[in-house]
């Protein structure tokens, strides 16, 4: 594929708003998990909870899509100067010609949530949601978000939203590589947010995934996940047409296996197949990647499955990590974030270990590490894999 320069980057997760707060709390090995203080019943886990959001206020004309996604996804866009490259982009191409595409996974059910437990009856009995709430319909569907991100910069190129669970906003960079590929954009500002909401907790842990104490990724005693919240962008162009950062975007590979609704594919067919073909599109060798983020989640099945199909494509050298210790599983924004992990290693040479991790898995093999790293690399991936086999894996390198 062509690559794609990134103009600007940003995630806003439970270490802090911004790439520096990210970076900081990676290089300290500073967790961003808390004790469970979401909701008016608490589920007994940890969380990884973005401070601040409940204050945001969004603009007057951005009212009726107040929701606490959308607050989150306001926030985030503040930082780093994401909206400063967005209109750099709509000055060389035009607002029509910049895509949005959104990946998430929840989007502001949360709200719709509320809506539901504020159900008032009506003189005769028929139950109705509550005059407040009635108006706001744009926030009660899997689109908000990215009906959001276009109403709040001003964009009206394409605009897609990726639902494809945990792996929907690393499909987004693939996504946007398609339209411009095809024509129909010459940038895009991808992302994705998910904030916490009951369905999330407590599906989750209805499927016996939730870890009771902070997650362990890759370790022998690890039981199950840490659930977080979390929101991040990227600006896409195609390469050449404007200053860039030094970084793009070299390659992705997609994949389905369909093996099951909420297990991975015993043997990581998926997985592998994804990675092979990002490692394909950018032209590389597995060798050349300094730093792949993994998917990790630190449940039993996914990490031993993923563990073995990066042993089967990778050499020992590799530095491979989970970042989940540090921010939680994000769901459908942990593509974006972790893509941003992926960014700061290429940019700062900060490679991060697997935080709270310390007994490895006889069963991983010796890509995986816990402790950071420093080092000078050229190519970064991502990988970040879905519930029923939706799986995405992303190149990332230095412009030549």
């Amino acid at each position: 594929m062509a690559a794609l320069d990134i103009l600007a980057y940003t995630a806003t997760t439970a270490l802090g708003a911004g790439r520096d707060a990210q970076r900081e709390g990676l290089r300290e090995r500073r967790s961003g998990l808390r004790r469970n203080d979401f909701g008016n019943a608490p589920l007994d886990c940890w969380i990884g909870r973005v401070e601040g959001v409940e204050a945001v206020a969004l603009p007057p004309h951005l009212a009726e899509l107040d929701c606490r996604n959308n607050a989150l996804a306001w926030l985030a866009l503040q930082q780093d100067g994401l909206l400063e490259a967005v209109a750099q982009v709509v000055g060389r191409h035009g607002a029509g010609r910049v895509a949005v595409v959104m990946g998430t996974s929840t989007a502001s059910i949360g709200s719709t949530e509320d809506a539901y437990a504020r159900l008032v009856d009506d003189a005769d009995g028929t139950p109705r949601f509550p005059q407040d709430l009635r108006y706001r319909v744009r926030i009660h569907t899997p689109h908000s978000l990215g009906d959001f991100v276009q109403a709040a910069t001003g964009l009206h190129g394409p605009c897609v939203t990726v639902a494809t669970a945990c792996s929907s906003s690393a499909k987004v960079f693939a996504q946007a590589a398609r339209l411009i590929d095809a024509g129909l954009a010459d940038a895009a500002l991808v992302g994705g947010v998910d904030t916490l909401c009951g369905s999330v907790l407590f599906g989750f842990n209805a499927l016996q995934l939730v870890a009771p104490t902070p997650c362990q990724p890759f370790d022998a005693r690890r039981v199950g996940l840490s659930l977080g919240e979390a929101g991040g962008f990227a600006v896409l162009e195609r390469a050449g047409a404007g200053p860039g950062t030094g970084l793009q975007l070299r390659g992705y590979g997609e994949s389905s296996d369909a093996h099951h609704m909420s297990a991975p594919h015993p043997q990581g067919l998926g997985a592998r197949l994804a990675m092979q073909a990002a490692l394909q599109r950018a032209g590389i060798e597995p060798a050349a990647v300094g730093y792949l983020n993994l998917h990790g989640t630190s449940t039993p099945a996914n990490d031993s499955v993923e563990a073995a199909a990066v042993a089967a494509l990778f050499p020992d050298s590799l530095h491979a990590s989970s970042t989940k210790g540090w921010t939680g599983h994000t769901l459908g924004a942990a593509g974006i974030v972790e893509s941003v992990f992926a960014l700061l290693a290429l940019e700062h040479g900060l490679l991060p270990g697997t935080l709270n991790s310390e007994i490895p898995d006889p069963a991983c093999g010796p890509q995986i590490r816990f402790d950071n790293a420093q080092a000078d690399i050229h190519y970064a991936m991502n990988n970040s894999f879905g519930f029923g086999g939706n799986n995405c894996s992303l190149v990332f390198g230095r412009a030549h």
